[in-house]
């Protein structure tokens, strides 16, 4: 089992921000003493409520890389749509360059209109189509950049070299290998640099609905999935084994690459740990549920009770039994080994810095963690 520390920035109580980078600092830091095998940072724009507070996952990358030795670096995700992909390319490799080729690349499409339609409105999330088409071409274009000395794309989005563009320079001679010798105008370009690790960082793709799921699978990408209750992420993980295996040529086994994300909170009794840090995770969830409802929490067949508002069900209760690493060493660790054991999980992500909730207690919930349930996976 590998165990990743999902490092969500939430600024709900509106600290400095100095202050919010000076606390994840610490998390990654401590990670990496403790022999975690990865962080991972997310993509979230124009949030002034304060709920996503981190707008650029690959700049504490770089960041945190300068202050660890071994920790692997992920995004969680970089969103495709909202980059040049050349600019991303770019920015991924140099940090992989930076970090010694610690770099996991997770990728997303977006899901939030408010950033989307401002970040880039070819991405708007109100048509998923065309966001789809958006992100597809973006990461051929990046896979491209990343894996040949020298490329050209022609797509619906994206034209590189652009056309007719002329190159004429005294330092750079007349190369058929990028150009028309005969008007001096560009067929090709090249990365620089392009990624440390060959032919490129692990590529990691955030994934919900089964559609995404299989289409990821079948080319050839690992998955980054997180809410749902284990008996219906069964299903979620079998449609990505089968597109996984067909990709492959054989048969994978259940739960190969893919990274289950969990909410989790150790704390030294069952009560402690409902009284420290559940207001913090149904705040978070209260946020993002507002648009998907509490339908990606139910059981298959469980149907939803009828109430005057779509979120009159969620309270710790409800959440709790679902999908809550809520609790002591002891009962963390047993609701892993079920993970385990039903859905073949061998890469596992949670996150304790919930909003609200005060520094101190999060460290001691990751440092818990640490001591009391990683061992008994070692």
């Amino acid at each position: 089992m590998k165990f990743g520390y999902f490092c969500n920035l939430t600024n709900w109580n509106n600290k400095p921000y100095g202050q919010l980078l000076t606390e994840t600092r610490e998390i990654a830091q401590h990670c990496d003493e403790a022999g975690w095998d990865s962080i991972w940072l997310t993509e979230h724009h124009l949030n002034h409520e304060g709920m996503d507070a981190c707008p650029n996952p690959l700049m504490i990358c770089a960041d945190i890389a300068a202050r660890t030795k071994q920790i692997r670096l992920g995004q969680a995700a970089n969103i495709v749509p909202f980059w040049n992909p050349l600019r991303l390319a770019e920015d991924v490799a140099m940090l992989d360059h930076l970090s010694n080729g610690r770099v996991d690349c997770g990728v997303g499409r977006g899901v939030y209109g408010r950033e989307a339609i401002h970040m880039n409105p070819e991405a708007d999330v109100a048509d998923q189509a065309k966001n789809y088409r958006v992100f597809d071409e973006s990461l051929e274009v990046i896979k491209k950049a990343w894996t040949q000395d020298l490329f050209d794309h022609k797509g619906e989005f994206y034209t590189y070299p652009a056309p007719d563009f002329k190159w004429e320079h005294d330092m750079s001679p007349p190369n058929p290998d990028f150009m028309n010798i005969e008007d001096n105008t560009l067929t090709k370009i090249g990365l620089v640099p392009r990624p440390l690790q060959q032919p490129h960082p692990p590529l990691w793709q955030v994934v919900d609905g089964l559609n995404s799921i299989e289409l990821a699978g079948l080319k050839g990408m690992n998955t980054i999935m997180w809410i749902p209750t284990v008996a219906a992420l069964k299903e979620r993980f079998q449609v990505f084994q089968k597109a996984r295996s067909e990709f492959k040529g054989h048969q994978v086994p259940l739960g190969e690459g893919i990274s289950l994300v969990r909410d989790m909170f150790v704390a030294d009794s069952m009560d402690e740990a409902r009284e420290l840090a559940a207001e913090g995770i149904l705040t978070y969830i209260r946020w993002i549920a507002h648009w998907r409802g509490l339908g990606n929490h139910m059981n298959p067949g469980e149907e939803l009770i009828k109430t005057p508002n779509k979120l009159d069900l969620l309270d710790y209760d409800f959440l709790h039994p679902r999908n809550l690493l809520f609790g002591t060493p002891d009962y963390v660790a047993e609701k892993i080994h079920e993970l385990q054991t039903e859905l073949g999980v061998e890469h596992l992500q949670v996150w304790s810095n919930f909003p609200g909730v005060p520094h101190e207690q999060v460290m001691k919930s990751v440092k818990m963690f640490s001591e009391k349930v990683m061992p008994q996976f070692t």
